[in-house]
């Protein structure tokens, strides 16, 4: 673990290369070439408060926190798999088949569905055919369609003869998952019932009834539903929207619930793609990553908090037959806020929505604003799951800046859920100097507009807060010392070992050429967005993805200029020589040495054989084997190179 000092422009001779600059414990100084920033990860770990302990160039201090890492990797992957296992040992009857009734409803679905969206639905009841019982994460950005890939589930296990439940966190949740449910089901005999704090005592005490006698095919309510006193008929699916936010004594009732029951875990906090990686074979997932059709990304702004640009917002919204949250997240306040609201805006229908309010009268705001009756909701962060009503398509947060990376996302995703264009406003207080944190939130949330960027979010919440425990307390610590990064690299290798399956070790090979290979300043002017793209083009391994980079800086920033291009050739000739063994390729002056891992001395001597490389090429055959190739004058280095690695993975040893 090191301190990055920067981007160091340095002439080798003749040649001017970028370094990244690494500041180590003491006086150590490292610089990495920016051909191999593949090698270099960002530290993510101790959280935006503690302070990082660099380590020392060539001290045992790192070698011990990764031996001791990898030591509680394993023991975390011997767990997990056990418990997979533990659970695959268990029979219970399949679900039936796809019917005629099943084709039919999915095809009354009122929109297109995404690729994706076909995909998790195909996978989630091809695991409720099996003869074990399912436990899926289905994960997607806010609006991506969890709702309506889960509700096909519940029809297909309606079609078997079994109850389904769907567990949510809060109560406004569990009435808009009912609504929905009601209008998808509305063809069908299916009894749909919600328990929640909407309800009266009597109306919950009669669904928990007709669900034990099984009058009752599909059940959702909030944790009311994990109460000792509710007992199921013939439960045969357990759907659980946002798992993260139930505690540890909801969570232990829900493993004995769902014991023998099929579970699918919805999320809209994506898993990062490492950690989805290091899990996959332990787990089941299912990734929604494709927007919707005709869906817009939501135009977003940062600002100081001024009446004006909030009325003229409100104003263009009710202008297009639209509506408007408004979020003030203090309920000793909020009333106050909404009077301010109706003076600066007289003749409009404005409503308050926070989780102090009782049942009934939240119940009738809801379904108002749902209704069109509301024209301005003024709520707290009680909007922040799931709600789904396509005609808001403005939202208005005040004091964004005491708010979560992932929340202000949440929050966001409450709009822009139908063609229309969305706007979305994160204001903070006049006058006030935001932390360095806050500033960083929300200029992220600003900069990751377009859709499904949840998944850059949720790591970027994670470089902000820490890693915390994503993966357990017992784990944090470990992962704290070696970093989340070079955790999960850890965590995939145990996983592997434990499955096993066998751990690819791929060498990497350094190339230091006497050719000038940067992004110059002039064509790329911010320092993030060159270390952004210089990181890319280290990880370039195949033509295709070569061409996906020019594409896309040709696209961002113009025609790129040679020496960037000859960067993104060393990514190219980095990958190949990797894969054919070899580990550094240097310029010496008028030579090459190439250093092999495993030399292949036949090969070599066939190579050496051919007229273009006779009396070119020097073996030292010492404790570490090399080669010295003197370059052609007429061919610039890297054409003799290249050329060399290439004729090298084809050459045949019968030659």
């Amino acid at each position: 673990i090191g301190r990055f000092a920067g981007i160091a422009k340095i002439v080798v001779e003749g040649a001017e290369k970028d370094y990244i600059k690494i500041i180590y414990a003491g006086t150590d100084v490292l610089y990495v070439p920016v051909t191999q920033l593949d090698m270099v990860s960002k530290y993510i770990g101790a959280g935006e408060d503690s302070p990082v302990r660099l380590n020392k160039l060539g001290g045992t201090e790192w070698q011990r926190a990764k031996s001791r890492a990898k030591g509680a990797a394993k023991d975390l992957a011997k767990y997990l798999i056990k418990l997979y296992a533990r659970r695959r040992e268990i029979e219970r009857k399949p679900f039936n088949p796809d019917c005629g009734m099943q084709r039919e409803y999915e095809e009354a679905f009122e929109y297109e569905e995404t690729e994706d969206q076909l995909r998790c639905s195909a996978e989630i009841k091809a695991d409720m055919q099996r003869r074990y019982p399912m436990d899926r994460l289905l994960c997607g950005d806010v609006g991506f369609g969890k709702t309506e890939v889960a509700l096909r589930a519940v029809m297909k296990c309606f079609l078997s003869g079994r109850q389904a439940a769907m567990l949510v966190p809060t109560t406004v949740l569990a009435q808009q998952h009912f609504i929905t449910a009601k209008h998808r089901f509305a063809k069908y005999p299916v009894n749909i019932a919600v328990i929640s704090r909407f309800n009266t005592p009597a109306q919950n005490r009669n669904a928990l009834k007709k669900l034990k006698s099984g009058e009752i095919d599909f059940i959702i309510g909030t944790h009311k539903l994990l109460q000792k006193n509710v007992e199921f008929n013939n439960l045969g699916l357990l759907i659980v929207d946002e798992e993260q936010r139930f505690g540890v004594a909801h969570k232990e009732r829900l493993k004995e619930i769902a014991s023998e029951t099929d579970v699918l875990t919805l999320t809209a906090t994506p898993i990062p793609r490492t950690l989805n990686m290091a899990l996959s074979g332990i787990r089941d997932m299912s990734i929604l990553e494709e927007a919707p059709r005709n869906r817009h990304p939501v135009q977003t702004y940062v600002v100081e908090y001024n009446k004006q640009v909030a009325v003229d917002a409100i104003r263009r919204e009710l202008s297009r037959g639209g509506q408007v949250y408004y979020v003030h997240n203090r309920v000793a306040s909020i009333d106050a806020a909404a009077s301010r609201i109706a003076r600066l805006i007289p003749d409009i229908a404005i409503g308050v929505a926070h989780g102090q309010m009782d049942e009934l009268t939240l119940s009738d705001v809801m379904r108002r604003m749902d209704d069109g009756e509301i024209q301005v909701l003024v709520c707290t962060t009680i909007i922040e799951t799931g709600i789904d009503i396509p005609n808001v398509n403005t939202i208005i947060i005040e004091d964004a800046d005491n708010m979560g990376l992932a929340q202000l996302h949440q929050l966001r995703g409450r709009v822009g859920r139908s063609s229309r264009h969305a706007f979305a406003y994160l204001t903070y207080r006049r006058g006030k100097l935001l932390s360095e944190i806050a500033e960083k939130r929300l200029s992220a949330v600003r900069e990751y507009v377009e859709l499904g960027s949840g998944f850059k979010i949720a790591m970027r919440d994670l470089e902000l807060r820490g890693a915390g425990n994503i993966l357990g307390a017992e784990q944090s610590g470990h992962m704290i010392s070696v970093g989340y990064d070079m955790y999960l690299r850890l965590l995939e290798e145990a996983v592997n070992e434990e499955r096993g399956l066998d751990v690819m070790h791929v060498s990497d090979c350094g190339v230091d050429l006497n050719i000038t290979a940067n992004i110059p300043e002039e064509y790329i002017a911010s320092p993030e967005q060159r270390m952004d793209i210089y990181r890319q083009i280290a990880s370039v391994r195949s033509r295709e993805d070569a061409e996906d980079i020019i594409d896309e800086l040709i696209d961002r920033f113009g025609e790129p200029p040679k020496s960037t291009l000859a960067l993104i050739d060393i990514s190219l000739l980095r990958s190949g020589a990797a894969a054919a063994g070899i580990t550094e390729i240097s310029q010496k002056g008028g030579s090459i040495r190439i250093v092999m891992e495993n030399p292949d001395f036949a090969r070599i001597s066939a190579l050496c054989a051919k007229p273009e490389y006779r009396g070119r090429v020097l073996l030292n055959a010492g404790q570490q084997p090399y080669l010295m190739l003197r370059l052609d004058k007429d061919s610039p280095p890297f054409d003799t190179v290249s050329r060399f690695v290439a004729d090298y993975k084809t050459t045949s040893t019968e030659e």
